[in-house]
C-alpha cells in the first residue's frame, strides 16, 4: 500500500507541475483535531494486559493544499500537513509479583504526538448559494516527528506508596513506543465561498498498526476528527 501511494503521489505532483498555472489552487488550512486511538488484541490475564481504553484528545493541525481540476466539479488534492495526535486513558499496570517485588502504577495517560501527513484526496464540489460545497476523500500517509508520553498517577513498589507525574518523549521506530509511519484513510468535507475562504471538517481513520513491536498483547492505530478553516487563492 506504501508503494502504491508513493507512486500515486509522484504522478499527482508530475501531473502539477505540467498543469497550467491558471487551472492550478493553492490552499492554506488549520484547526482543531480531537484525536484518540482504537486498541484492540484480545488479550487475556495470562498472556498480557487489557488494551487501554482511549478518550479523545486535543491537538491542532496547520498544511497546505494544491487543488488541481479534473473536471469542473471533480479535482484531485494532495497537501502536506503538519497534524496533533494521540490520546488519553486511565490505565493499570502491575507485575503481579507479591511482596517486595510488587510493582503497580494506577492513573492517567497521556499521548501527545505530531506527524508530517501527506494526504491526497479525490474532491468533489458543487456550486450552492454563494459558494460551494465540496467532499472527498483519499489516502494519506503520516511520518512521526515527535511526541510527549505523561503519566499522571500512585505508583506502589513493594509496601510502599508514592506520587508519580512524569513526562518523556516519545520514541519512533519499529522496536520502540510507536512505528514511525502512519498509513490510512482521509474523508473530508466543507463549504468554500467565492472569495475563497471556507470552513471544513474531517476525519482520518488509520489503517496500520502504529504500536511498536516490544508491545506485542495489542494494537492500536490513530483516529482523528478535525475542524478548522481554510484559505484557496
Amino acid at each position: 500500500m506504501k508503494k502504491l501511494f508513493t507512486t500515486l503521489s509522484i504522478l499527482v505532483i508530475s501531473f502539477c507541475a505540467f498543469s497550467q498555472t491558471n487551472q492550478v489552487k493553492f490552499g492554506i488550512k488549520a484547526g482543531v483535531t480531537f484525536p484518540t486511538i482504537s486498541a484492540n488484541g484480545g488479550a487475556s490475564a495470562y498472556d498480557g494486559p487489557e488494551p487501554p481504553d482511549y478518550k479523545t484528545n486535543t491537538s491542532f493541525y496547520l498544511g497546505g493544499t494544491v487543488d488541481i481540476p479534473v473536471s469542473a466539479v471533480f479535482s484531485i488534492q494532495p497537501g502536506l500537513t503538519l497534524i496533533g495526535k494521540g490520546g488519553k486513558a486511565q490505565v493499570y499496570n502491575s507485575n503481579f509479583e507479591p511482596g517486595s517485588n510488587l510493582y503497580i502504577f494506577e492513573g492517567s495517560y497521556k499521548l501527545n504526538t505530531m506527524y508530517l501527513e501527506i494526504p491526497v484526496n479525490a474532491v468533489f464540489s458543487f456550486n450552492i448559494g454563494d459558494g460551494n460545497i465540496f467532499f472527498g476523500a483519499g489516502p494519506y500517509y503520516g511520518f512521526g516527528i515527535g511526541g510527549k508520553i505523561k503519566l499522571d498517577g500512585v505508583e506502589t513498589r513493594g509496601d510502599i506508596k508514592a506520587n508519580e507525574k512524569s513526562a518523556r518523549n516519545v520514541k519512533f521506530g519499529n522496536d520502540e513506543d510507536f512505528k514511525r509511519g502512519d498509513f490510512g484513510l482521509n474523508f473530508l468535507a466543507g463549504y468554500q465561498l467565492k472569495n475563497g475562504f471556507n470552513i471544513h471538517a474531517g476525519y482520518g481513520l488509520g489503517l496500520t498498526t502504529i504500536t511498536g513491536e516490544n508491545i506485542r498483547f495489542y494494537q492500536e492505530k490513530n483516529r482523528v476528527l478535525s475542524v478548522g478553516i481554510g484559505f484557496s487563492f
